[in-house]
């Protein structure tokens, strides 16, 4: 019969035998997949299109987004701390596994380029994105976003190309506290009036 203290020993070492494959197991778990995704976002089409492209203006462009933004914005979609009423039941069903399936086959999407439609703001909105508002001390959106909009994996979205319609109603809705999910961004916007965020996010729809 074997002793406790060897008895003991036997399990520790069966348990860090164990270890590497339940991490390996895990780890391949956790893998997001894109075709998946595809198929879990069937339902999105009718905002998003098909690989969430250019749609319509009021919806946000998600090709080539950095799949960890979406799925933070799909979180706090079904935990209620971003309010919009679609996308919270949208969002409320969903599995870990499905939004990272989906973040990533959006992804996965090369996005397509976009464009400034008033050309008589542009080198306020250009102002704006480069220099921010230093008299309100309101910083330059490249400091976070990157000089050619396409943001900083993890920590800020891409925004190149990006609706001009759909950004300033999210600028609209960070200072009125409609969205509330960002403290920098609520900061930011509650500095700034309507031509300013209109120039500006006309302007990050031509980056590129």
């Amino acid at each position: 019969m074997m002793s406790p203290a060897r008895s003991s020993l036997a399990l520790l070492l069966a348990a860090l035998c164990a270890a590497p494959a339940l991490a390996a197991e895990t780890a391949a778990a956790a893998k997001p997949d894109p075709k998946a995704g595809e198929a879990a976002a069937a339902v999105c089409v009718a905002c998003h299109t098909a690989d969430g492209s250019r749609g319509a203006a009021a919806n946000p462009i998600l090709q080539g987004q950095f799949p960890e933004y979406l799925a933070k914005q799909l979180h706090e979609f079904k935990s209620g701390a971003r309010k919009n009423a679609i996308m919270t039941g949208m969002a409320a069903p969903l599995t870990e596994e499905a939004i990272r399936n989906i973040s990533a086959f959006y992804a996965s999407k090369e996005a397509k380029p976009g464009f400034a439609k008033n050309k008589d703001t542009v080198l306020q909105g250009q102002q704006i994105w480069r220099g921010g508002i230093p008299d309100r001390k309101i910083p330059a959106c490249a400091g976070c976003h990157g000089p050619s909009g396409a943001g900083i994996p993890v920590q800020y979205p891409r925004l190149a190309g990006q609706h001009a319609e759909y950004t300033e109603a999210q600028l609209v809705a960070f200072r009125s506290g409609a969205r509330a999910n960002n403290a920098q961004m609520t900061g930011v916007a509650a500095k700034m009036n309507d031509a300013e965020i209109k120039a500006v996010a006309d302007y990050i729809a031509g980056l590129r």
